[in-house]
């Protein structure tokens, strides 16, 4: 794997530390600038929904740029951002820095994802996006903890300043690891080809699925703190841990999905979406058993994460010689699911359910995505010709349809 791949990883967790640490920063937060608990938590919203914009029309805005000066661009942004949300005294300010450095990540993702898969052979797609998301697989487990003790210890602005330096220390690998080169004109991504790449249905298929599996994840993840403390009775002390361990599920999963999603993209969603669907109904019936609780919790981070490579390689799939802007719209996809899966369980606990009522959310999630899946195969092949990938699908003989490996 080219070290070019790893530093877009390493870029990854920087930008995915400060998506994440603010969920432990937000009492400091309040308290520094004087506004209530959940106008803090509006700083989080602000990320999702910059995200949420900035994948596709960064996408469109950049699509003839060379993918360095892009991603240099972007990194640069998303540190002044911080340092401006560091220096100032004003909420509102902050606030629109969020949005600003959500904006341009999301904008780095969909950038990144096509330089990554560009630097391997197309049956190295999968394994390449691994090791991008595994960056924020890694900032959940080491990003999100260390963030919130420099917040604590030092106070929320000194953890802007470290996600600062952070992405000042990508932009120089990516300066010293992504070539340069203006793309060959002959080759330059085209707005036309990039819009009819998108008239698929299958790629829209793909990306619900992207949703609904993000939903499923988020629905759980998003209350894991107060199900551990007031369902399964651990102590607060132990909820860190618990993540932890959550994210060391997640980096294993995302591992192995990365190895087989080239060869095996449906087998690779249907194991990783039924697996989440079981694990979801473990935790709704069994929370309240401490050992249960906590094993279900890093199994679900490893089957949630391994179906991440697959999910990102069926667009590069789909989309052909025009990913860009599919790509980019893949990731909004996630960012739809982050916003659903968290409203869904609110709306549930507020209703008076328990905490153990996530876990059935997830299930009917898990399986409208896995409907999905199970769409995408049956639905007919298009008749338009393309240049055939690897973890596309293909006719055998008798009319029925296989993965390229007929596994």
């Amino acid at each position: 794997m080219p070290i070019a791949v790893y530093v877009l990883g390493l870029a990854i967790f920087a930008q995915g530390t400060s998506e994440l640490m603010l969920a432990g920063l937000l009492p400091e937060l309040s308290a520094d600038l004087g506004v209530s608990i959940p106008a803090a938590g509006l700083l989080i919203s602000a990320f999702a929904v910059g995200m949420l914009v900035g994948a596709p029309v960064l996408a469109v805005v950049t699509l003839r740029w060379p993918r360095r000066t892009a991603l240099l661009v972007f990194l640069a942004l998303f540190a002044l951002s911080h340092v401006a949300g560091a220096l100032t005294p004003n909420y509102e300010v902050l606030l629109v820095t969020r949005v600003v450095g959500a904006f341009v990540y999301a904008g780095f993702w969909a950038v990144a994802a096509v330089t990554a898969v560009g630097l391997v052979p197309v049956t190295s797609r999968a394994r390449a996006m691994s090791v991008v998301t595994g960056g924020l697989t890694i900032a959940t487990i080491v990003g999100l903890p260390a963030g919130t003790v420099i917040g604590q210890h030092l106070g929320w602005r000194a953890a802007f300043w470290a996600v600062g330096i952070l992405s000042v220390c990508a932009m120089a690998g990516v300066l010293a690891t992504i070539p340069l080169g203006r793309p060959d004109p002959a080759r330059t991504p085209r707005l036309g080809a990039e819009l009819r790449a998108m008239v698929n249905p299958r790629l829209w298929l793909s990306y619900a699925t992207t949703a609904f599996v993000t939903a499923a994840i988020l629905v759980v993840f998003s209350y894991l703190a107060p199900l551990l403390t007031e369902t399964t009775g651990l102590h607060s002390s132990a909820v860190p841990a618990v993540l932890a361990l959550y994210g060391v599920g997640s980096l294993i999963g995302i591992t192995i999905g990365g190895r087989y999603a080239d060869a095996m993209p449906f087998h690779t969603l249907a194991i990783g979406i039924t697996g989440l669907c079981a694990l979801s109904v473990v935790l709704a019936v069994w929370a309240t058993v401490p050992v249960v609780a906590i094993a279900t919790i890093f199994l679900l981070g490893g089957f949630g994460f391994a179906v991440n490579p697959a999910l990102n390689a069926r667009v590069f799939s789909l989309a052909g010689d025009a990913p860009t802007l599919a790509t980019a719209v893949n990731f909004s996809s996630f960012n739809v699911g982050i916003t659903i899966g968290p409203w869904l369980g609110g709306l549930a606990i507020t209703g008076g359910a328990g905490y153990q009522t996530l876990g059935w959310i997830a299930v009917a999630l898990g399986l409208v995505a896995l409907g999905t899946v199970v769409l995408a195969v049956l639905l007919p092949l298009p008749t338009t010709t393309g240049r055939p990938s690897p973890v596309d699908t293909t006719v055998m003989p008798t009319g029925r349809r296989t993965e390229a490996t007929g596994i």
